[in-house]
């Protein structure tokens, strides 16, 4: 699921708080400008109410890069301007939510970049943090600290403070919040190897323990007619052209080799070494040889010819129609988007197993904080407190007494809904309190605050999967909920195990992006992609070491130095 992200589609999601637009006319008014402020809330005698009502409308405007609703029941035909989560947070807390535009989250990245070029800004922007130093450098950001404290509601402060403070602290300058961060917890990236397992069977093959293990599966499921319907239709390892991505992608393909490039965010991972120093993991000779190897694919048919013509969607349709039975991706994956390829195949059955290594199971690489995406407000809005608000709502909205009306079916789409942080530890309180009602063999779940809907939701889908009953949703559906944070052999039972037995490696670097990153960066990971594309395709693998060369010289070697500093400096050894 993109989700946490899905992000990022997790993702990933895996993936807007408000700042007025900069290039407004002089003598205009600001979004919001006409209503009570924070601070003239201040002044009278009520206190400020985390969820309290605006006495007249509060518009704020926002723009969305947005996937496609991850539950088949929504709506057909809904766009996000008709989230039925909007039109509950106009009657509750009386704040409007303008787009000034929508784009699919894979044109996201492009659109927003010309918006802060020309600066045609919304109100509430989610940002990544690229985008939040650029902004924070030219004074754009407004100061959060006092509407968090007066506004921000008892769950919410849990939440963001369930680190000690960390994540906000590495968002403020000076002692001033200047933005939100939707941290979680840093194992929801661990990428794992998911497995057509009637596949398996067909072919009397078992899981494969190691990268030779992997090989020969791989091939098999290109080569000897996996799905056994006589046509030569399938092949082995999905992958779209973005290499190190928010899904389908290579990450746990390269750990596999010890190998540790990136994050999922195109520009490398840095991890230690042997001297205590941070080194780029995208430049180790051990990415040269995970090359090799799917140069190797690439040639026997492994990999799609068109991988690098493909994006994430296209990666997508290719699992869900069966053409492919490997995928590395994160927890999530069942509840899109193998829910809908269990859907389509009634044989098929997906399982999860830790990334394959050299030498029996490999180490995924671990951020040691994750934090994709915050929520920033513009210095100039008048309602700052409204952003705090809408993120208290998204919270409130999961309790029991929102359970029968918050449904998709209903048009509540809660992966376009934004400024929202879930509870970082979300997951795994999914996973806890579901297994101990199903253990017990409960009815129904009797946790009663905020997280009340996460867990009952993925309950009920549990028991109509494990009971056949598909009355309320189909059983992909069904399945996918269940097997991503409630099986004790799925998504996430298999990610807790590689936690708790230490089979991952920390990127290190978890600072803000450094200067050279920020005026580099596009240009190095557009290097990157070029070149190892290129090798994957056919050319010499000497080209890396060329590729290794200008990266150092085109910024890579000063970027190095940046990082170092920080880590000396400022990190938490």
């Amino acid at each position: 699921m993109k989700l946490i992200k899905p992000w990022k589609m997790i993702l990933i999601a895996t993936m807007t708080v408000s700042v007025l637009s900069a290039c407004s006319s002089p003598g205009k008014e600001s979004a919001g400008s006409s209503q009570t402020t924070a601070t003239e809330e201040n002044k009278s005698s009520t206190p400020p109410e985390p969820l309290g009502k605006y006495p007249e409308t509060v518009t704020v405007s926002e723009v969305l890069g947005y996937n496609p609703p991850e539950d088949p029941r929504t709506p057909k035909g809904i766009t996000p301007e008709q989230n039925a989560y909007l039109k509950d947070l106009k009657e509750m807390m009386n704040i409007e939510v303008k787009y000034k535009w929508t784009v699919p989250s894979s044109q996201f990245e492009q659109k927003f970049a010309l918006a802060m070029a020309s600066a045609d800004l919304p109100d509430i922007m989610e940002l990544n943090q690229k985008d939040f130093e650029k902004l924070r450098k030219q004074g754009m950001l407004a100061d959060l600290t006092q509407a968090y404290n007066d506004y921000a509601s008892p769950e919410l402060k849990k939440y963001m403070e369930s680190d000690g403070g960390f994540a906000m602290k590495t968002f403020s300058e000076d002692g001033k919040l200047l933005a939100m961060p939707a941290f979680e917890d840093p194992f929801l990236s661990t990428q794992l190897l998911w497995l057509r397992k009637d596949w398996l069977d067909n072919l009397k093959l078992q899981p494969p323990q190691s990268m030779d293990d992997l090989d020969k599966v791989a091939e098999a499921f290109a080569k000897n007619d996996p799905d056994q319907n006589g046509k030569n239709d399938t092949y082995g390892v999905a992958l779209q052209k973005n290499l190190f991505f928010w899904g389908y992608d290579l990450r746990g393909f390269f750990n596999g080799f010890g190998a540790y490039p990136s994050i999922g965010d195109n520009q490398s991972a840095w991890i230690k070494d042997s001297g205590g120093k941070l080194i780029p993991g995208l430049v180790q000779p051990e990415v040269k040889t995970a090359l090799g190897k799917l140069q190797s694919w690439y040639k026997d048919g492994i990999l799609d010819k068109e991988f690098a013509l493909k994006d994430e969607n296209k990666a997508v349709e290719d699992i869900t129609s069966g053409k492919v039975g490997i995928v590395y991706g994160e927890w999530w994956y069942p509840n899109y988007p193998l829910n809908l390829n269990v859907d389509k195949d009634p044989k098929a059955e997906w399982i999860p197993i830790q990334i394959p290594g050299l030498d029996g199971s490999g180490k995924s690489l671990v951020p040691k904080i994750r934090s994709g995406k915050v929520f920033a407000v513009n210095k100039n809005m008048k309602n700052p407190e409204a952003a705090i608000k809408m993120l208290n709502y998204y919270i409130e909205v999961g309790k029991k007494k929102y359970m029968d009306q918050n449904k998709a079916e209903n048009g509540y789409v809660y992966n376009w809904f934004n400024p929202r942080i879930y509870n970082p530890a979300q997951i795994d309180t999914i996973f806890t309190e579901v297994n101990k009602a199903l253990d017990a063999k409960q009815e129904e779940i009797t946790l009663d605050d905020e997280n009340y809907k996460n867990v009952a939701d993925v309950f009920k889908a549990a028991k109509d999967y494990l009971s056949g009953n598909t009355s309320n949703a189909s059983k992909g559906v069904n399945w996918g909920q269940y097997f991503s944070r409630a099986a004790k052999d799925g998504g996430w039972g298999v990610t807790r195990k590689i936690k708790e037995s230490g089979a991952f490696v920390n990127n290190e670097f978890y600072g803000l992006p450094t200067e050279t990153q920020v005026e580099k960066g596009a240009q190095l990971d557009k290097l990157m992609q070029e070149s190892f594309t290129k090798i994957i395709m056919g050319a010499s693998l000497d080209e890396f070491d060329k590729f290794v060369q200008s990266w150092k010289s085109l910024g890579g070697d000063q970027i190095t130095q940046e990082v170092n500093d920080w880590y000396s400096k400022e990190a938490a050894k």
